[in-house]
């Protein structure tokens, strides 16, 4: 364990620090490049969650890869521990990878459907060697009741699970090799309501249990209140509003962000009928990339300053992605 890595698992600094993350995938079929990931930058504390959300193709999921090192990223820091990932050679990115976990979006898909839940949750152990051989059958015995579920089940298939079963499977093997960060990629939407509860409960006790720190990427923007200390709001690429739970909740800046909270169902028919017919704002990249003064007054052209504006109690909006007019 580096110097650094102790500083930062001291809690005297972000377990995770993401600046300027940026991803660009390549021009295909005549078509330009397109940037998936403009500039994303966070933190995640010790044993915290960061909620990311925003609506389908905002570039949450391209993030969490980038963050993993399962995406390529084209610029930008990914810090983790205190060690740079972005660069790292393979044999070292591999080492990392026990510090760092997913657990993917369909629990249908995410395990192999030939392999027994014991071969499965073995598997982690064996790559990493986190555990000596003959130690692995109480490790996998261990892992299952970590989730709340019966050890005598490892020598059955994915097939004989239902989906909340599934799901506690996966998160015991993201949990296999001990991580300190694990990026959970929508681990609730393809449950039902119920199991989503359950699924959800699991996950915070784990975090107060083994000080996990969590990414946890949803669209649902109820569930991320239950389960995220901060949020960060994305649209096309960047993150537009950043703070606490509170702050973005209860006192939403930017256009965007309250437009995702009131898109969120209520039980008044009548005021949700209203709400659905008010035209949604005209989003778009607008204003610090012209000339002059953004809305809050600072010309970030001829500053070189980030078009990003941070209060003093750590609530940030961006100026751009407004409406247009």
């Amino acid at each position: 364990m580096t110097e650094a890595t102790k500083v930062a698992s001291d809690g005297t600094a972000p377990l995770a620090r993401v600046r300027d993350l940026s991803v660009v995938f390549p021009a295909r079929r005549g078509k330009p490049p397109v940037t998936a990931v403009d500039r994303v930058s966070f933190d995640i504390e010790p044993g915290q969650t960061l909620g990311l959300v925003g609506q389908s193709g905002s570039g949450k999921t391209t993030t969490g890869r980038a963050v993993l090192q399962l995406q390529k990223a084209h610029s930008g820091s990914v810090r983790l521990l205190g060690e740079e990932l972005i660069g790292m050679s393979s044999s070292r990115l591999r080492r990392m990878r026990r510090h760092m976990q997913f657990v993917l979006q369909n629990p249908y898909s995410s395990l192999h459907p030939r392999m027994t839940i014991a071969q499965t949750l073995a598997e982690p152990l064996r790559v990493h060697r986190s555990v000596p051989s003959s130690r692995i059958r109480e490790r996998v015995e261990e892992l299952l009741e970590l989730v709340s579920m019966d050890p005598a089940v490892m020598h059955r298939y994915p097939h004989e699970f239902s989906g909340g079963q599934r799901q506690r499977i996966v998160i015991a093997r993201a949990l296999a090799v001990n991580p300190d960060f694990v990026v959970c990629d929508e681990p609730v939407s393809a449950l039902d309501v119920r199991t989503q509860a359950q699924i959800v409960a699991l996950l915070q006790s784990l975090q107060e249990k083994l000080g996990l720190s969590y990414l946890f990427i949803a669209h649902d923007l109820a569930i991320v209140r239950e389960v995220a200390h901060n949020v960060a709001v994305m649209f096309g690429g960047r993150i537009v509003e950043r703070g606490s739970v509170a702050q973005v909740y209860d006192d939403p800046q930017h256009p965007y962000t309250r437009m995702l909270l009131d898109a969120v169902p209520i039980p008044d028919p009548t005021i949700q009928r209203e709400r659905l017919r008010a035209a949604p704002p005209d989003l778009d990249f607008a204003g610090p990339e012209e000339d002059g003064p953004c809305r809050f007054g600072e010309d970030h052209r001829r500053t070189g300053t980030a078009p990003f504006h941070v209060d003093g109690d750590g609530h940030g909006v961006s100026c751009r992605s407004w409406p247009l007019g």
